[in-house]
């Protein structure tokens, strides 16, 4: 089924507000970047640790040449706090003038490394540009990030308590660069394996909240996806916590609870704009206990990554 290089009741639930939950959900940081604030905010003792950010083309400023000290210099200070650090690894973004991926894949036999993305419900008649996105679903891209993936292993498996790639949601241009929608999901699902098969020791997770070309399931992806990740030990994720929405309650967020028990860990992320949304229920911004009991109750969350700009981290 995945002819690929390493390989070769929620519904219903969802109309009615949780209950107050008493599992306790680990409370981490969500940050881009390690800095004054982020070290400040780990001084609280209901924190447990930082998930940072870091790019394909940070770590590999050259073919085969990895640089992992930016890792190891956050692994320092944020252990000098008693407390972990969990790495999102980066291989696309949603920034026009942020390329995540080195610069020696810029060449044809990498359909040039990465490809532009679109964000948005008018992609199909307007697409702009609002970032990159690795093509994932050529073979000699994803042999080189899984040479990374084993190098970051060699360094850091133990030592970070986690590794997550990201969300797999992309509306990259259709009929252009190769791309086609089985080849990135076997390409994504290729790439999570293997991180699972060389990190022993440190969680992997994927991302998941939406498959291309993929509104209503048709080809099944989330069912194979998500038993695929039960299978190869891979936990599971999502980018951002927003209770009740129907988007995400129509894609990801009933696989993430069915699968909460199946896998080694479930986390998932409030990011800055999470913030904004509106409870239907109390037509109010969403607090904390209320994005903490639908994480628990609903997703069967066990880490929420939280942007330092929560209200109750200030």
């Amino acid at each position: 089924m995945f002819p690929i290089l390493f390989l070769a009741a929620f519904a219903s639930q969802a109309v009615a507000a949780p209950a107050a939950s008493n599992t306790t959900v680990r409370n981490w940081l969500y940050t881009s970047q390690i800095d004054n604030k982020t070290l400040d905010l780990l001084d609280r003792p209901d924190i447990e640790g930082v998930q940072a950010l870091y790019s394909w083309k940070s770590l590999e400023p050259q073919q085969d040449e990895y640089d992992f000290s930016r890792i190891n210099h956050d692994l320092e200070l944020v252990q000098a706090k008693g407390k972990r650090l969990w790495v999102q690894l980066q291989d696309r973004t949603f920034s026009i003038d942020s390329n995540p991926v080195p610069k020696y894949l810029h060449a044809p036999i990498y359909n040039n490394g990465s490809v532009p993305q679109c964000d948005g419900s008018n992609c199909d008649t307007h697409f702009q540009i609002v970032g990159w996105v690795a093509a994932q679903w050529n073979e000699h891209v994803r042999q080189r990030f899984q040479a990374l993936l084993k190098a970051m292993s060699t360094e850091l498996d133990g030592r970070i308590y986690g590794m997550n790639l990201a969300e797999t949601s992309i509306i990259p241009e259709e009929n252009k660069n190769n791309f086609t929608h089985l080849g990135y999901f076997d390409g994504e699902l290729d790439n999570a394996a293997y991180a699972a098969s060389v990190f022993h020791e440190s969680y992997v997770v994927q991302y998941v909240n939406f498959w291309p070309c993929e509104p209503e399931d048709t080809h099944n992806y989330f069912v194979k996806s998500f038993d695929f990740f039960a299978k190869h030990g891979v936990g599971i994720g999502g980018p951002d916590l927003i209770p009740y929405k129907a988007g995400q309650e129509d894609n990801s967020y009933p696989f993430l609870h069915e699968y909460r028990n199946k896998v080694p860990i479930s986390v998932i992320a409030v990011q800055e704009p999470d913030l904004s949304e509106i409870n239907p229920y109390t037509h109010k911004k969403f607090t904390r206990q209320e994005f903490t009991d639908y994480a628990v109750e609903k997703l069967g969350s066990q880490i929420i990554f939280w942007t330092e700009g929560a209200h109750w981290l200030n």
